[in-house]
């Protein structure tokens, strides 16, 4: 993990609310998704994309900013990409602001 990437990507409101949903995606995507597990899988882009009522080609650059810092993994279903939390990275990110900073 690398702190300045991470950082980095937490410097975008847009960025962090996706971090936010994603942490409880049942309570913002149920009954928007169906066939895939919100929790094992994760979240479509699709959804993600209508949420933050942005294009899809904004959407997949955050999501990708985000997973090149290590806070979500992405899974591939198919033609499309569902995204969840590193929920283990953020806890190592949240462990290093505690302890480091």
């Amino acid at each position: 993990m690398d702190p300045i990437e991470v950082f980095k990507a937490l410097s975008n409101e847009a960025r962090l609310q996706i971090l936010e949903w994603l942490k409880d995606p049942k309570a913002h995507f149920a009954g928007l998704q169906e066939g895939v597990d919100l929790l094992d899988v994760g979240v479509c882009v699709s959804q993600i994309t209508a949420k933050l009522k942005m294009t899809q080609s904004t959407t997949s650059q955050y999501l990708s900013i985000l997973q090149r810092a290590g806070l979500v993994h992405a899974t591939r279903v198919g033609k499309w990409t569902y995204y969840r939390r590193d929920e283990e990275a953020i806890q190592q990110i949240a462990s290093y602001i505690q302890q480091d900073l």
